[in-house]
């Protein structure tokens, strides 16, 4: 059986305080289920929250970038797959991940949970927005998924995972 993906999507440079600690408490947790942590492998925000979170647990981490080149990757990746799209890369995210974590908001990040719920892929949703919550949920209300907390997403995630065969 493989090891399930966990993707977390999440704002770069306009991240808040909580969502960087809630990435990294993220990754952490992700690393300690023996899981794959995917994120958008960039130094910046979620992404590279995430994945130091998983590194402090001696996680393996996957970063689908947008360039072409090694620069601004995250020191946390393990495995860097550069795309040379651009943001189309958020297509990659989402079909490689088993389960997405959207923790925060931002333009990427909305695009991200949208090709989430077209792909039919569970949406785990971490942020204090009223309006993402209730928009992602009117568009698909069996996939989202609303947490209070990163241990509370990851309990979401281990039931999900247990259903699926990964």
């Amino acid at each position: 059986m493989r090891k399930p993906i966990i993707g977390i999507m999440g704002p770069g440079s306009h991240a808040t305080e909580a969502d960087l600690n809630h990435a990294y408490q993220l990754g952490k947790l992700i690393a300690e289920q023996g899981w794959i942590l995917l994120t958008g492998g960039r130094k910046a925000g979620v992404m590279d929250a995430a994945s130091q979170g998983a590194k402090s647990a001696k996680g393996l981490t996957l970063g689908i970038l947008p360039g072409e080149d090694k620069t601004g990757i995250s020191d946390a990746i393990d495995i860097a797959i550069l795309t040379g799209i651009g943001s189309a890369r958020n297509n990659i995210n989402v079909l490689t991940s088993d389960v997405v974590i959207a923790c925060g908001i931002g333009t990427g990040t909305a695009s991200e949970i949208a090709l989430a719920l077209k792909a039919g892929k569970p949406v785990i949703l971490l942020n204090d927005s009223r309006e993402s919550h209730q928009f992602f949920s009117y568009l698909e209300p069996e996939q989202v998924i609303i947490v209070q907390s990163p241990e509370e997403a990851i309990s979401r995630v281990r039931e999900i995972v247990s259903r699926q065969d990964c």
